[in-house]
């Protein structure tokens, strides 16, 4: 799949939105993408995962690690497409941690996976758990890369199926928070983002 057809997907499930919405990272953008719109669809996600899984080389990878919540269904596709298990970090009171009793056994290669990546902190925070642990992350991947020109982001190499350059700002200077336009809103949250 090339790009515009990756892109089509996430249009045909109504999944690029435009408004003002609060990324993850608490930045504000007039665009979002919701990955999970598209991959709740099984086929759309294996294919997606089948596409992430043609830019690495299995015998590299040990196991799949994703951040929750984004990166878990295509994460767990990709280690599905890979045959290799899957584990996933997630926040506890605010503080990315590996639960749930996964653990690594000696020095495993760990491919990172997420389905959105704009400032790269919750992959990054991932990546320093695994490594806490006893992991070796040796390359990210995710979907849709929102900021590509963002350069040194992670210490190791990152691949997307996308590239889009979606202008974020911080919410202090926020255009639209500042010209009172539309409330800006977490998607798949209920109300108005503080």
């Amino acid at each position: 799949m090339n790009h515009q057809q990756i892109l089509s997907l996430y249009e045909q499930a109504n999944a690029l939105l435009n408004g003002h919405f609060v990324l993850s990272s608490g930045r504000h953008s007039a665009r979002y993408l919701q990955s999970a719109k598209v991959l709740m669809y099984p086929d759309l996600a294996a294919k997606l995962a089948a596409e992430l899984v043609s830019l690495v080389q299995t015998e590299e990878i040990d196991v799949v690690v994703a951040p929750a919540l984004g990166g878990l269904i295509i994460g767990h596709e990709v280690a599905r497409a890979l045959n290799k298990p899957f584990i996933f970090t997630e926040r506890k009171e605010g503080i990315m941690s590996l639960r749930r009793g996964f653990s690594f056994e000696g020095n495993e290669r760990v491919l990172i996976v997420e389905d959105v990546i704009t400032t790269g902190g919750s992959v990054r925070e991932c990546i320093e758990v695994v490594r806490q642990h006893g992991g070796n992350p040796f390359k990210v991947m995710a979907l849709v890369d929102r900021a590509p020109d963002q350069e040194n982001r992670f210490d190791m190499p990152h691949q997307t199926l996308i590239d889009l350059n979606v202008e974020s700002h911080d919410p202090k200077t926020c255009p639209m928070c500042q010209n009172g336009e539309l409330p800006a809103i977490k998607p798949g949250s209920r109300g108005v983002a503080k």
